[in-house]
This record gives C-alpha cells, sequence and structure tokens, in this order.
C-alpha cells in the first residue's frame, strides 16, 4: 500500500503513555507531515496522539526517526517515542539486532532492547548523550552562562528554575508540593516565557524522601502529557546538579517509571518500556 494514496498504514504506540502514530516510511513517505500530523493526532477526528513519529532510511544509522508533534511543530528528540522506534524495527524484522543506532535532529542515538518471553521487545535503554547546561546551547537568555537554580517570576508567583538541553530545551522547576501546582497555566506561561528564544519543555518536580523524584510535564507543542523521557533526563541532570538527588534516579511521571543514569562518561541512559496498542490503515481526510 503506498503513501501517495490516502490511505496510511500506522501503528499506535506509546512509552508510559507517552504515545504517538508510527509510520513505516524507509520506501515511501507520505507528504505536508506537519498537517497530517495534526490531522491524526485529533482524539476526536483522527487516530489520537501526541502526535506523529516516521522511520526513515539513514545512511548515518539504522535508521531515522522525525516526530510531528499534535500541532504539526518538528520536534527535535523524543525519549519515549525512540523507545518504540527500537521496538519497531526490531518486532517488525527490519533489523534483528538487539542494539540500534537512531538518527534524530539531536544526533545518533544507541539503543539497547531486552526482549520478553514472546521474544518482542519489552525495554529498552537509550544513551540520550550528554546534558548541556550552557545557557547559548540550550537556549536561554540570560546574564551568565548557565541558568541553574534560578528565580522565574510568573502571574502565578515565583519558581526556581534549572535550563537543561537533553537535545531539545527544558525548563526544571523544583516545586514543595506537586499537588498544589496548576500544571497547566504555569506551564503554559512559562513555555513561552521570553527567557526562551524557541519555546522550552517545562517539568515541575518534587524530590521524594527516598531519593527519588516525582513529575509533571508541560511539553511545548503537545500540552502536558503523560511521560516525557526527555524531560525525565533533565530532571534527573537538574536535581544531580543542585544537589537534590545522585546520579541515578527513578522518576515517577503520570505514566509509570523511568531508570536515569548519569554516567562516568558524561551520558545520560535512560531504561523504560515500550508498548504496541493497535495498528491499522488511516483514511487520510485531507488529500490535495
Amino acid at each position: 500500500m503506498s503513501h501517495d494514496s490516502a490511505e496510511i498504514l500506522f501503528t499506535k504506540m506509546h512509552g508510559l503513555g507517552n504515545d504517538y502514530i508510527y509510520i513505516n516510511c524507509m520506501q515511501s513517505t507520505p507528504d505536508d507531515l506537519e498537517a497530517l500530523a495534526i490531522e491524526m493526532s485529533d482524539r476526536h477526528t483522527g487516530i489520537g496522539g501526541d502526535g506523529i513519529i516516521l522511520i526513515l532510511p539513514s545512511d548515518k544509522a539504522d535508521c531515522m526517526m522525525r516526530i510531528f508533534n499534535a500541532d504539526g511543530s518538528e520536534a527535535m528528540m523524543c525519549g519515549n517515542g525512540i523507545r518504540c522506534v527500537g521496538k519497531y524495527v526490531h518486532d517488525k524484522g527490519i533489523a534483528d539486532s538487539l542494539h540500534l543506532t537512531v538518527d534524530t535532529r539531536s544526533g545518533v542515538k544507541t539503543l539497547e532492547m531486552t526482549t520478553g518471553p514472546d521474544g518482542k521487545v519489552s525495554s529498552v535503554t537509550v544513551d540520550m548523550g550528554e546534558p548541556v547546561t550552557d545557557a547559548i546551547a540550550v537556549p536561554v537568555r540570560c546574564d551568565e552562562t548557565s541558568f541553574i537554580d534560578r528565580e522565574v517570576t510568573t502571574s502565578h508567583g515565583t519558581f526556581r528554575l534549572t535550563a537543561v538541553s537533553m537535545g531539545n530545551p527544558h525548563g526544571v522547576v523544583f516545586v514543595d508540593d506537586l499537588s498544589k501546582i496548576d500544571v497547566h497555566s504555569i506551564g503554559r506561561e512559562l513555555e513561552i516565557h521570553p527567557m526562551w528564544p524557541d519555546r522550552a519543555n517545562i517539568e515541575f518536580v518534587e524530590p521524594q524522601p527516598d531519593g527519588s523524584l516525582k513529575m509533571r510535564v508541560w511539553e511545548r507543542g503537545s500540552g502536558e502529557t503523560m511521560a516525557c523521557g526527555t524531560g525525565a533526563c533533565a530532571v534527573a541532570v537538574a536535581a544531580a546538579i543542585t544537589g537534590r538527588a545522585g546520579k541515578s534516579s527513578t522518576v515517577h511521571l503520570l505514566g509509570g517509571d523511568l531508570a536515569i543514569t548519569w554516567s562516568e562518561n558524561g551520558h545520560v541512559m535512560m531504561t523504560g518500556p515500550a508498548t504496541t496498542v493497535f495498528e491499522g490503515v488511516y483514511n487520510r481526510r485531507n488529500q490535495r
């Protein structure tokens, strides 16, 4: 079935509830991807998802992933999404090895996969690379070389924020009581704060007595999501930098837990599940 027709084969997958629609583009790619993402992601009139992820050929890696958010904007990287790409590529027989390289807009990422009793991938560890705190590289506007645990004033009060890039910009906000935070209102305001040249993902984090980190995430272009892999990595890094946690953390998200380790080599390793929900054929509405 060609992508030239109005019918598109898809697989719905999620990593901790961070759900995307996956399209195999190893042979051909649909056109007008921004519009397609908006159409397919709609939870009432489409398939429903936080966006679409395309799996394409790459001359640098086993495959390439491109991510379009529910609002049609293209993302740099998605930690939960890349675990599902690994599962898709292995389970569909596109690549046999449990070691996989995936080309992203944030560079080539390395995946190590674990299979369950059914022979299909159940858990994936992703080398998410080195975190970036240099203000210009994040990017974040400030008068110092980095933005670590500094106050930011909003219409909801003042918060302490740390800016970290994991291939995409994150603002990590530590709070005493997550249940008292209006994630939607404050998240929306902080996402578009003038300090961010390209907007940012915003994480609200309540450190736990056992050293783990409880978080909720407001993603630029998607709103609040069940989980954000790059966000969990940014949270673990920010917690380590500010002395709120060690170099290894369990991060509790709405959709479940991720294990994050900031390794000796400076790279952040993320381990978590990947789940296939269903497959089908999508009848595209707005073909030109």
